[in-house]
């Protein structure tokens, strides 16, 4: 099986490296193929340029699509599973992540498809992974929870996914408490990939 980790986050002395270190050893003795896009490590561009909303505003898919694009559209197609990590920063994912699906998905491939364009295949399990520092329980109770699910699975991921789930790691700011139950919770998801019949 072939997995894409599309990770998000500056530090390597966070909580959510943990949770990416963690991930990467149990995907690793699954003897599943991991490919990993570290949007920090890789410096990739977050940021639309002008000459990118110039395409994709005006669905002028005669422009060219970037490189880095490219590349990353690339590791979507050699995926079965795209595993998004990322920490909670006001009520959503950081920036960077934001901008690897405004320029990842790009016209003509994730949307708005022509006959002549290479299109997004439909990835077999989607799943998202985020760290939080407020439990989830308090998540639910204000809404953040499922409007962050709501968003993620039903826009971002949406219909090019045929299975999607999202784990929200809430209570990190009291990370003792919680580790070993997030370490379990990942397993678990893992071992759901492994047994899933989509897969």
């Amino acid at each position: 099986m072939n997995i894409l980790i599309v990770y998000s986050h500056p530090s390597e002395k966070s909580y959510t490296f943990e949770i990416f270190t963690h991930l990467k050893n149990i995907l690793a003795a699954q003897k599943w193929n991991v490919e990993v896009s570290d949007l920090y490590a890789n410096n990739f561009q977050g940021i639309m340029t002008a000459t990118e909303y110039q395409r994709e505003g005006n669905a002028d898919t005669a422009l060219p699509v970037p490189r880095d694009v490219i590349e990353e559209q690339q590791k979507i197609e050699n995926a079965d599973c795209i595993i998004f990590l990322y920490p909670v920063w006001w009520s959503d994912c950081p920036a960077m992540m934001k901008g690897w699906f405004d320029r990842v998905y790009s016209v003509g491939y994730a949307y708005g498809q022509k006959p002549d364009l290479p299109k997004m295949k439909i990835v077999k399990y989607g799943i998202v992974i985020c760290t939080a520092g407020h439990p989830n329980n308090f998540l639910e109770e204000i809404g953040i929870a499922q409007s962050m699910e709501k968003v993620m699975l039903e826009d971002r991921l949406g219909k090019r996914f045929q299975h999607k789930e999202m784990l929200i790691l809430g209570g990190t700011l009291a990370i003792d408490n919680v580790r070993e139950k997030h370490q379990e919770q990942v397993n678990e998801l893992v071992k759901k990939i492994g047994i899933n019949p989509l897969l």
